[in-house]
């Protein structure tokens, strides 16, 4: 089956299971100190938000399951090119929240410029959410690059302040899955892609022998029926698994010669709940740079724009 559906738990539960995971963590890798204090400060943020959004009612969204079966058969997410209406209001405070945590963790004016743009109405919240949601990148960067703002940080912000709404969006397309059409469409997917958003993921979690991916931005978890390169399908010899440190083979990395592309993967003993799956992706940053100083890199996001 592709799809994964994971059960949320709640806001107090979320806290305790992230604590004890930065603690675990802080242990072994001191060196991460500051990386995860700053998480804690973004997260905490992101959880709130998601306990808000989570108590209160999504948009009704005319996604009818034929309609939404019938974008996943051609590989097309479910969200992808849809006029979704983003709670502005509702997201805002949190975004402000977020840039003040990034300022006080270490990005400084940096971060506080992004927030004196949003206020002073330089940035238009409403459309930089629209366009995180969109997995619109280019528009964002060079929005924030026409206004002196960091591209980068921009698109973080806006993408951890749109992180709950989306999430729950994607809880309601794919978690009732009724019809048996939507239900057959989601068990033939076998893209590497998040079949919600379009993102791809920030590790695969294996639980038990299963390989979940794990959407980096909405959370989805989805298996895929081939062991492959996520990116461009290679099953061949140019597709390889290896652990960097032998003595922890429990975290290795899928590298792909033929595109260039890796992926993080690591045994857990349960799928990470959103949104504790970041805490996964900083605990492994070591993995991303072997893959980096080897010449692999993540692709840019796909653009869904002209295959709605």
């Amino acid at each position: 089956m592709a799809y994964v559906r994971i059960e949320s738990i709640s806001r107090e539960n979320l806290l305790i299971s992230a604590d004890e995971r930065w603690r675990v963590i802080g242990g072994t890798r001191p060196d991460l100190a500051p990386a995860l204090a700053l998480q804690r400060a973004l997260l905490t943020e992101v959880i709130d938000l998601a306990d808000v959004i989570g108590a209160g009612r999504l948009p009704k969204l005319s996604l009818p399951p034929k309609y939404l079966a019938a974008k996943l058969a051609r590989g097309v997410p479910m969200l992808a090119g849809e006029p979704v209406p983003v709670p502005t209001r509702v997201l805002l405070p949190t975004l402000l929240k977020l840039c003040d945590a990034l300022a006080e963790g270490g990005a400084g004016a940096t971060a506080t410029h992004i927030r004196e743009a949003v206020e002073n109405g330089s940035v238009e919240p409403g459309s930089l959410f629209t366009a995180s949601l969109s997995r619109n990148q280019a528009a964002v960067r060079t929005g924030a690059s026409h206004r002196g703002l960091a591209p980068d940080l921009v698109w973080l912000v806006a993408e951890l302040a749109v992180s709950p709404f989306v999430y729950a969006l994607q809880r309601t397309l794919l978690g009732d899955a009724s019809s048996e059409e939507l239900r057959a469409a989601l068990d033939a997917w076998h893209a590497g892609h998040c079949p919600a958003c379009g993102s791809w993921p920030a590790v695969a979690e294996v639980v038990g022998g299963h390989r979940t991916l794990r959407c980096s931005f909405c959370s989805t978890a989805w298996e895929l029926p081939a062991y492959a390169c996520i990116y461009c399908g290679e099953r061949g010899e140019k597709f390889v698994t290896a652990a960097p440190n032998e003595e922890r083979k429990d975290r290795r990395i899928e590298v792909c010669s033929t595109c260039g592309g890796y992926l993080k993967t690591i045994d857990v003993p349960q799928l990470s709940p959103f949104p504790l799956l970041s805490i996964s992706d900083i605990e492994t940053t070591d993995l991303d740079v072997s893959a980096m100083e080897h010449g692999y890199a993540r692709p840019a996001l796909k653009d869904f724009t002209k295959r709605k």
